[in-house]
């Protein structure tokens, strides 16, 4: 056992080997067992088990003494930091090959983080502030984690199609507990909860609005669970426009839940979300496309309030009421307290996490929560990670000519867009499930920009998928696919005499001058015109009639 565990914590780290060092003569059973289970693990297959921990697992339950930063997603990202870093201790492992743009920014949010957290330790803390730092500090280095495993590691395209199949497939579980919840009221976290973590928070996962409940499943707050789904729809809704064959009822429910969720959640960042992924999303799609999406949301929109009556007419008053109810009002009256905070600290703020809503107040709005705790810096880091999400998608839908993978590139460029516009409209980093997902969107804008720009010809399947470079998955852990060079053929010295030469030789007549004089015939002459003449001399015996 104590070899497989061996295997499974070093053996990704040192990439590939040869069979023999992979399957020792004296290995036993149990270890011939771990190590083909290492052969099989890459980057995507770890991501996709972080999908798995962070949207099944409730987020609200925690490793006690850890807090906020003991979820047990927050700590696969970390570990997911650690693997990343430990792959660039030798320049045979190193995932750092090739031009990658991503890294200078999470170098820059790290470094801005870092930087916040020094500005902090200048003056006097109060406890709780410095622990809010540092739980900020690992929270930040699993973030950091998570995007720069997904740029660097994700090896094929087709890896990365396996991702959001099961990044969308896992939102769809999360939407299906959240319509139970809506319907029958049951706070159904509390049922999923694993022995030995403890609830960070003592609140039921479902609340109300308007006589509605409002569901957040396996999130923290509706809100939460509402902004997620949204990020992950214009992914649901490329897996049904580029269905296989026998698995578009599969994508059609998977996009079912999402749309019938989102609404349910009371949540106007959700809404909102949707039309700026529609905006992003349909000047894309052919008149077909849009035609049939329109009728779908208005057959929709009349079984919502056919099925759920007042619920319609509830999201419409939170939209048309923006700027008049008292949601709006109490985050403007945020500004002054920011103003003041920022003045006293304006480049590096007072350190992340260090702005605690028991002691200040609760800031609906990332963005001027990030001003206050990073500081200028900080919001620039913030908004550089947003600027470079979208600038990596669109810019792998420039360098690919797949029609799919360019689809693909603009859903994630949509995905990125719902995730900045929503960091407007509530306190994001706050929230664990939306914060990860967002930083894992980020490393696949990065991903697929990177491997378009390698072979922008290459699918999103292994039947039109080339074969790629095997640094990035030699790098993390994964075989790599050495491409078969073909053997050269051995060069052939032409003969053409040997083509020409005749049955019977003329009498008088050499063989060498013979073969001279045909071969300069067919250097002078048309090669038809030649064969013909060649042809009517191998055979004297014919003659053509006059």
């Amino acid at each position: 056992m104590s070899r497989v565990l061996s295997s499974l914590l070093v053996a990704p780290l040192t990439g590939h080997r040869s069979r023999s060092e992979r399957s020792p003569a004296g290995l036993g059973r149990v270890g011939r067992v771990g190590q083909a289970l290492v052969s099989r693990i890459d980057p995507a297959t770890v991501l996709s088990v972080f999908v798995a921990v962070l949207m099944l697992l409730p987020s609200r339950y925690v490793v006690g003494p850890l807090g906020a930063a003991g979820t047990p997603a927050g700590l696969m990202a970390v570990a997911c930091m650690l693997w990343y870093l430990s792959a660039l201790i030798t320049p045979h492992t190193t995932p750092v090959r090739g031009r990658q743009p991503l890294r200078t920014v999470v170098v820059f949010f790290v470094g801005s983080v870092l930087a916040s957290y020094a500005a902090m330790q200048t003056e006097p803390r109060p406890a709780l502030e410095i622990n809010g730092a540092d739980r900020g500090l690992i929270l930040a280095a699993g973030w950091a984690g998570i995007a720069l495993l997904a740029a660097d590691g994700i090896s094929r395209l087709e890896r990365l199609e396996v991702l959001r199949r099961r990044l969308v497939t896992g939102g769809s579980i999360v939407a299906a507990l959240g319509l139970v919840q809506f319907f029958s009221g049951i706070d159904i976290a509390g049922y999923l909860a694993v022995p030995g973590l403890t609830a960070n928070s003592d609140s039921s996962s479902v609340l109300r609005r308007d006589e509605f409940n409002r569901p957040m499943a396996t999130a923290t707050h509706p809100i939460e669970l509402g902004v997620v789904l949204t990020m992950l729809l214009p992914l649901a809704l490329h897996g049904l426009l580029h269905a296989r064959p026998g698995t578009v009822w599969r994508h059609r429910i998977q996009v079912f839940l999402l749309l019938a969720t989102i609404p349910m959640t009371v949540s106007r960042s959700a809404i909102l979300g949707v039309l700026v992924a529609a905006v992003v999303m349909v000047p894309v799609w052919s008149g077909k496309i849009r035609a049939v999406v329109l009728i779908v949301l208005g057959c929709g929109t009349v079984a919502m309030q056919a099925v759920v009556p007042g619920l319609m007419g509830t999201i419409r008053n939170l939209v048309t009421s923006i700027g008049s109810d008292s949601s709006t009002t109490a985050r403007t009256d945020d500004y002054g307290a920011v103003l003041a905070a920022v003045t006293h600290r304006p480049w590096f703020g007072q350190g992340l996490g260090t702005y605690l809503p028991m002691t200040y107040r609760i800031l609906d709005n990332q963005y001027l929560g990030s001003v206050v705790e990073t500081g200028l810096v900080g919001l620039a880091a913030l908004l550089a990670l947003f600027a470079a999400g979208w600038l990596l998608a669109r810019g792998a839908r420039r360098a690919s000519s797949n029609p799919e993978v360019r689809h693909l590139a603009q859903c994630f460029a949509a995905t990125m867009a719902v995730a900045g516009f929503s960091f407007g409209t509530f306190d994001a980093l706050s929230f664990p499930m939306v914060t990860n997902l967002t930083f894992l969107m980020l490393g696949c804008c990065a991903a697929l920009w990177r491997l378009a720009r390698e072979n922008p010809t290459a699918g999103l399947s292994e039947t039109t998928a080339a074969v790629p470079e095997p640094r990035f998955a030699e790098a993390l852990g994964s075989l790599p696919r050495t491409p078969i060079q073909p053997r050269p053929e051995p060069l052939v010295e032409p003969r053409y005499w040997r083509e020409t030469e005749p049955e019977t030789e003329p009498e008088g007549v050499s063989e060498e001058p013979q073969r001279t004089h045909r071969a300069t015939s067919r250097d002078r002459g048309h090669p038809a015109q030649w064969r013909r003449q060649a042809t009517s001399r191998q055979r004297p015996g014919r003659h053509r009639k006059s």
